[in-house]
């Protein structure tokens, strides 16, 4: 039997402080949703919606049961319809409202978000339906006691709470405020050098607001990052970008640059490879640069806000050109207490706006954001000399044919940008995944196999021998047809040959001449890119006989790592004023190059190989074109990596092969 009084006092206790916490929750609800921006007062207004939304949560729940049991046994159907149908969609709203407080707001279930926001408005539009109908219907014995479960002056207790909910916001807001440490825009390092001229970062291109500072916890925050964003961040720790500053072989060089030139001449390189150095003002004599092992500086290297904090590009002329701008604080960045940033990770979550504003602008869709760092000049005040282009993969892309800016109707949704080979999508359970549950890799696949290898790490070191691997350079030998070829010894009908090529072969002693064509069919830019004055791209061509005896080879790797001299390379060898190779990369020494040779992308190179064609050999002869890669030289590498030397793989790009029958000139009698 229901104890009809007993449910009526305890929902008479619940009452006052459930409406008044529904209704402080609506109202915050209401104000984080309605009001745009990202202010201190509007962040603790969201902590106070999530506060009360809980309170409600476990409060409501009770409160829905005792007076479901109370009032079950009233005749009045649409009431109860009403009240049913308030109790279904406060379950919907409270359901995603947990949701979101425990995944926040993922770019893939946008909906969830949306269907708390509806549910939350339909609730509280049947409960004054519901309300309205318990008037109307209500008995006229009950006409004095409408609302037996209200106390006196409820209505005045919950216009208090709300008043003092608003006020405990508002102290929170100026407290905060107040007690608010400033970032400091200064120099990292006292009595900065400004020996390139007044612009604190040249000769880096780097600009920021004002030409100010970075604090160092408004750049050098990627673990903060990592607390949200850990499938992404597994990713970059992984990354070449990541390891920018303490690549061993950028170390050597980053040291040999500030012996020679003194650290400030470091702002050249660091603006791309260690930008949390160069912007926070270490880079003048005192300072520290991003190669230093333990520096913050060279363990983010091309940190999270590095590239995330990219506002605009200066030009396209490269050497760090961006505009950096720091992402808006939420409450509690700048703190280092577990509870704080776990509070700061929660608003993150729940209120997501300011921070894909500040960290997923359109820019970083264009081609162009690559340019910022991809893209390379060295100007007098480097080398002393004058100014000489160097690297430039974004101009390189715009002239092929994969940017379709060369065509008529230039705006074209088939054009391949940098960041679809570089950035492919991969399945992920971040919380940026897009509608189909991708992200863009920031493993950022490229060309680099020895720095996974000095780490350890096989998946890296798998991805990148797969994405050279990926059918995008090609080779093809080309059949020797020959004009004085015979199909047999017999006169025959014409008509009954049906051979579209004449058949191929070599005499015994007979000078041969093979084109091999070497395609650059899907690199996006010209191959190979980069650091090409370091790099080693050449072709192995072999010839062997039935027997497996070596008959011609070119191209190959001796005892000691070094490749032949004389092999065919695709590179760049940079000279210095006096004429003299710049073999380790002091690329502030370089005045022009010697040479150069690389394939634009969607065009061939053909390269001939001749050999005589020993009197010894058996029949065929096997003729094989490897496209061989390997990053770093071996004289370089031996000299950059020192101590940390490894044997670095040599990757095949390309190959193709071609059996060539061999045959005895008859002599004519």
């Amino acid at each position: 039997m229901i104890d009809s009084k007993n449910l009526l006092h305890n929902e008479q206790r619940l009452t006052p402080i459930t409406a008044a916490l529904t209704l402080a929750c609506a109202f915050t609800g209401i104000i984080t949703y309605l009001i745009p921006g990202h202010t201190v007062w509007l962040q603790w207004s969201v902590l106070a919606h999530v506060f009360t939304g809980i309170v409600c949560s476990l409060l409501i729940t009770p409160y829905l049961f005792i007076h479901y049991r109370r009032t079950v046994g009233f005749r009045r159907s649409t009431v109860l319809i009403s009240g049913l149908l308030s109790t279904l969609f406060f379950a919907g709203f409270i359901g995603t409202g947990w949701q979101l407080l425990l995944q926040g707001q993922r770019e893939n279930q946008h909906l969830i978000y949306q269907t708390h926001v509806i549910t939350s408005l339909i609730f509280i539009a049947i409960v004054l339906v519901h309300l309205t109908l318990h008037i109307k219907l209500l008995p006229q014995r009950r006409k004095d006691n409408r609302f037996p479960s209200l106390p006196k002056n409820i209505f005045k207790h919950i216009l208090i709470i709300n008043i003092l909910a608003q006020l405990l916001i508002g102290m929170a807001t100026q407290i905060y405020s107040l007690t608010l440490t400033p970032y400091n825009e200064q120099a990292a390092i006292p009595n900065y050098d400004y020996s390139y001229g007044e612009h604190p970062f040249r000769p880096s291109q780097t600009e920021t607001t004002n030409n100010v500072f970075i604090d160092k916890r408004q750049i050098a925050n990627s673990q903060r990052c990592i607390s949200c964003h850990e499938d992404v961040a597994s990713q970059w720790l992984s990354s070449v970008h990541r390891q920018a500053a303490a690549d061993p072989a950028y170390v050597t060089n980053i040291n040999l640059l500030a012996e020679k030139k003194g650290i400030s001449a470091t702002r050249y390189c660091e603006g791309c490879h260690a930008p949390v150095a160069l912007l926070s003002g270490e880079l003048t004599p005192g300072g520290q640069h991003g190669g230093i092992s333990g520096s913050i500086a060279n363990t983010e290297g091309v940190s999270c806000m590095s590239c995330h904090g990219i506002n605009s590009l200066a030009h396209l002329k490269g050497v760090a050109s961006f505009q950096f701008t720091p992402a808006e604080d939420y409450l509690f960045a700048r703190s280092e207490n577990p509870l704080l940033m776990r509070i700061q990770d929660l608003l993150i979550r729940v209120k997501p706006d300011q921070h894909k504003r500040d960290l997923g602008k359109p820019l970083f869709k264009d081609p162009k954001f690559c340019a910022a760092c991809h893209t390379q000049f060295m100007d007098k005040d480097m080398n002393n000399w004058g100014w000489v282009k160097m690297q430039d993969e974004y101009a390189a892309w715009l002239a092929s044919p994969y940017s379709k800016q060369h065509e008529e109707g230039f705006s074209n949704s088939t054009a391949m940008r940098c960041q679809d080979c570089h950035m492919p999508l991969l399945t992920s359970d971040d919380p940026s995944a897009d509608q189909n549950g991708k992200v863009r890799s920031h493993h950022f696949p490229g060309a680099n196999t020895f720095l996974p290898l000095l780490n350890g790490d096989e998946e890296q070191l798998r991805a990148t021998r797969t994405f050279l691997q990926s059918n995008k350079m090609r080779v093809t030998i080309d059949k020797p047809n020959r004009e004085d070829a015979l199909q047999t010894l017999h006169a025959l009908d014409e008509k009954l040959r049906n051979f579209e090529e004449a058949p191929y072969y070599y005499y015994l002693g007979e000078q041969a001449k093979l084109h091999v064509v070497v395609s650059n069919h899907g690199v996006g830019h010209d191959f190979p890119g980069g650091s090409i004055d370091i790099n080693q791209a050449w072709i192995e061509f072999l010839v062997i006989d039935a027997e497996g005896q070596p008959v011609f080879s070119s191209g190959t790797i001796g005892t000691d790592s070094y490749v032949d001299k004389n092999a065919y390379f695709y590179r760049s060898l940079a000279v210095d004023r006096n004429g003299k190779l710049v073999w380790k990369h002091d690329l502030f020494n370089m005045v022009g190059e010697s040479f150069k040779r690389v394939i634009k992308a969607g065009e061939s190179d053909i390269v001939d190989f001749e050999f005589t064609v020993p009197s010894w050999v058996k029949s065929p002869l096997t003729v094989t074109a490897t496209l061989k890669y390997r990053k770093l030289n071996e004289r370089y590498a031996r000299w950059a990596l020192k101590e940390q030397y490894v044997k670095i793989p040599v990757i095949d790009l390309a190959w193709d092969s071609l059996s060539i029958p061999i045959k005895i000139r008859k002599e004519v009698e």
